[in-house]
């Protein structure tokens, strides 16, 4: 599930706990475990919106940069055997 709407139903979690709802109305009312919400709440709890989008592009651009860097030391790896002779 996308990092937004996990954030959504952590919002909408708060507002039905201030109805007065039970952990159990919640978790039935967002169709999810209370495992689940428990752990969405500790990783999750203080989270914005905005900033959710902010971590999903910040972990876009790691895995990018990721790529690059395995990409990157492959090459280097194969010019070192190559400038060795062991091709």
């Amino acid at each position: 599930m996308p990092l937004e709407q996990i954030v959504e139903r952590l919002e909408r979690a708060s507002k039905l706990a201030k109805e007065g709802k039970t952990n159990g109305e919640i978790c039935c009312e967002l169709n999810v475990s209370e495992a689940t919400l428990s752990r969405w709440r500790r990783q999750y709890g203080t989270m914005s919106r905005s900033e959710a989008r902010e971590l999903k592009a910040l972990r876009t651009e790691n895995d990018r940069l990721k790529r690059l860097l395995g990409q990157s030391e492959l090459e280097k790896a194969a010019l070192k055997e190559l400038a060795e002779g062991k091709f």
